[in-house]
């Protein structure tokens, strides 16, 4: 015992699939061709038109099948050549799909009663029901079937038409060379119009490129151009958008430099000023140096200028003592290297001598700042 593959289980589910498909799309097709002119359906291929001929004894009469129904156009003799034809018929005539058409009295038609799911193949099915409905077999007929109605209990309700052979053969043969081109061979039911059928085999059939064809074609150009066209639209954004992300990522970076430079900028300004202050907390304030001048400075002194420039101290003043006041001033820890500058002159006023003196500021700052900055650092401990 073999059991079967999983693909012959999902090809008839995908049969049964594309055929809804193409029928929704046939119908949705001529439902909007309905809502067009007729001269629109025919100019864009829509209308369902065939050119049918009608073998007579030695003529054969051309008639157009289409939704109005059956249009005699000319009656020609025979036989007849595809040229010549084309030379009767306009050329819009001339490009429809030529098809022949039987009387009723040579095909036999039975209806049948059959499953939902035998419409998707619809001629294979009923091709098996030829040796119980007729008498005649498979192999002695042309044969095809049609959809009548679908009944509310999902079977459908078909028709098997059947013609012999020898008949289509003769009919066939009366055209002439026209019989090579046909794509069709229909039967024409009691009132003369096309039952539409084909009882054509599949390979005797003459696929002509109709004017649908062409415009699908065209369809299918501006379906290309237009998916190519939204790919480039789509490549065209992306490319706008990185660039616009490039620019966004620039500037955010100009600003984080920006952003960086005067960060070190503050950094620097920071810097110096704690430099500075260092360099300020290295040297006594003025305040020290006042009253260490006055600390040290006999009472019999008087200065007339004491000026910091930097690390170094002028003194300008009257003093009776103006020599010694190099030895005084030695002791202090505030400055170094006290000195005389200039010669000693007599103020005449006062009898005192005027000097000027300088001294180079150095050394900690005195016990008497330093002490309370101790203590706030031993109370925050």
């Amino acid at each position: 015992m073999t059991t079967p593959r999983a693909g012959t289980a999902v090809l008839p589910g995908l049969g049964r699939w594309l055929g809804a498909a193409g029928r929704f799309l046939s119908w949705w097709r001529d439902a909007l061709a309905s809502w067009l002119p007729s001269r629109w359906r025919v100019l864009f291929g829509l209308a369902a038109e065939r050119l049918l001929l009608v073998p007579q004894d030695d003529q054969v009469a051309l008639l157009r099948a289409g939704q109005a129904g059956l249009e005699p156009l000319a009656t020609v003799p025979l036989p007849l050549t595809t040229a010549d034809l084309d030379a009767v018929l306009s050329p819009r005539l001339a490009g429809l799909p030529r098809w022949s058409l039987l009387p009723a009295v040579q095909v036999l038609r039975r209806p049948l009663l059959l499953p939902g799911a035998a419409a998707e193949r619809l001629r294979q099915v009923v091709g098996f029901e030829i040796d119980r409905q007729t008498p005649f077999t498979a192999e002695a007929v042309y044969f095809d079937a049609r959809l009548t109605r679908r009944r509310p209990d999902g079977q459908i309700e078909a028709e098997l038409v059947v013609v012999r052979r020898q008949g289509v053969d003769r009919a066939l043969e009366a055209l002439g060379p026209l019989a090579a081109g046909l794509a069709g061979l229909d039967v024409a039911d009691a009132h003369g119009q096309p039952l539409g059928v084909n009882l054509l085999p599949p390979a005797g059939r003459v696929r002509g490129a109709g004017p649908a064809r062409r415009w699908n074609l065209v369809a299918a150009v501006v379906a290309v151009l237009a998916l190519a066209f939204a790919g480039w639209q789509v490549l065209a954004n992306r490319r706008a958008a990185a660039d616009a992300f490039a620019a966004q990522v620039e500037r955010s970076a100009a600003s984080a430099r920006e952003v960086a430079a005067k960060r070190q900028q503050l950094v620097d300004l920071v810097e110096g000023a704690k430099f500075l202050q260092a360099r300020r907390a290295a040297r006594p304030t003025t305040i020290e140096v006042l009253d260490e001048l006055t600390r040290l400075l006999p009472d019999s002194t008087y200065l007339e200028k004491v000026s910091i420039e930097g690390d170094r101290l002028l003194l300008i003043g009257l003093s009776p003592q103006a020599p010694g006041l190099v030895k005084v001033l030695e002791g202090s820890r505030l400055w170094t290297s006290p000195a005389l500058t200039g010669a000693l002159q007599m103020d005449r006023r006062t009898r005192l001598d005027r000097f000027s003196m300088t001294a180079q500021l150095a050394g900690p700052k005195p016990p008497s700042n330093t002490a309370p900055a101790a203590r706030r650092n031993a109370n925050a401990g």
